[in-house]
């Protein structure tokens, strides 16, 4: 059912949530200090006898403060040149999963490069990269890891992995640096917009149900996780609430999505209890570069599965001339 705003207050909603005024500062010293360390990006080839139309690669690169992250590359066995690439986010819990799943923009002939969640993969779908650095107490799940300090929180390790994994793809021959796309749902949607405002030339972002958008509503009309992790923190660690929610402005989609530039397609489930609409909203309305947005009326946090692919690749069809692989 819907639980939130009505469609016409979602139009017009803005969020309350300020960036603090080191913001750009805070990313911009993050990023160098990872970008200190050597991308050390490694391809190695994963065969099987009848998958022939598409080569896949285990991917390996230096993420956060040189910490190894895993990936997936995929693409298809006729590309001859660099081509055109969309770089996908996992959702909350989630990690790469297996090296033949997810096979649908090799197939319609784009390099796909799929990153690992540090620390994540064991919800749903498998993964291969740990998260090595510590934290103080925190809520099981990944939001309130080191959430007392911008500089401890998880979501610091992991926006800056998303960062370099376009690093990583701008460094493999397959794919042409200039011609990528991010695209995400959930928890991969909030990276993708973090990650293309931290990455300039990004072509075009696709944000499905954002998540990691407007913390300061999200936690007061939801009692869903993983928003709700930082509740059951805060109905705990009582005098702290200044604190998190000042860390947790720089990581909000909000304030990525005002200072972003790519065009960017949006979609959001009106029956979402998950990415609550309004939170979708809040980063879609506050979005500075061109946009649209799905709605889905009465869809939940899948939004419009095969309806969003759809669009997505109509899309890109439109921003990439067809390659080798795909004519």
């Amino acid at each position: 059912m819907n639980t939130d705003l009505p469609l016409a207050e979602l139009i017009e909603y803005r969020s309350a949530q300020q960036a603090p005024d080191d913001f750009d500062e805070f990313w911009n010293r993050t990023l160098a200090e990872s970008r200190a360390f050597e991308l050390d990006l490694t391809l190695s080839e994963v065969l099987h006898p009848s998958l022939r139309e598409i080569r896949t690669f285990d991917v390996t690169f230096n993420g956060f403060h040189g910490q190894p992250v895993k990936a997936w590359l995929r693409i298809p066995a006729a590309a001859t040149e660099p081509m055109p690439a969309v770089v996908q986010y996992v959702g909350y819990g989630g990690g790469r999963g297996h090296a033949f799943e997810s096979l649908l923009w090799a197939a319609a002939g784009y390099a796909h490069l799929q990153m690992d969640n540090r620390g994540q993969g064991s919800a749903w779908s498998v993964g291969h990269t740990a998260d090595p650095t510590g934290s103080g107490p925190q809520i099981p799940g990944f939001m309130t890891r080191g959430i007392h300090d911008p500089e401890t929180y998880y979501y610091r390790r992991l926006i800056t992995d998303a960062v370099r994994a376009i690093d990583a793809a701008g460094a493999i021959t397959a794919i042409d640096g200039t011609q990528i796309a991010l695209l995400g749902g959930s928890q991969g949607a909030g990276l993708a917009l973090a990650a293309a405002v931290l990455t300039p030339g990004i072509r075009a972002i696709f944000a499905r149900v954002p998540f990691l958008c407007d913390f300061p509503r999200a936690i007061t009309i939801t009692d869903r996780a993983p928003y709700y992790e930082i509740t059951q923190y805060l109905a705990v660690h009582r005098h702290e609430a200044d604190r998190v929610f000042r860390t947790l402005s720089y990581f909000d989609g909000v304030n990525f999505a005002s200072r972003a530039q790519a065009p960017a397609w949006f979609s959001v489930g009106l029956m979402d209890p998950t990415s609550p609409p309004s939170t979708v909203f809040a980063a879609f309305n506050a979005y500075a570069g061109v946009k649209d947005i799905a709605v889905w009326p009465h869809n939940a946090h899948e939004g419009g599965g095969i309806e969003d692919d759809m669009m997505t690749l109509d899309v890109l069809a439109g921003l990439f001339p067809a390659t080798p692989a795909s004519r």
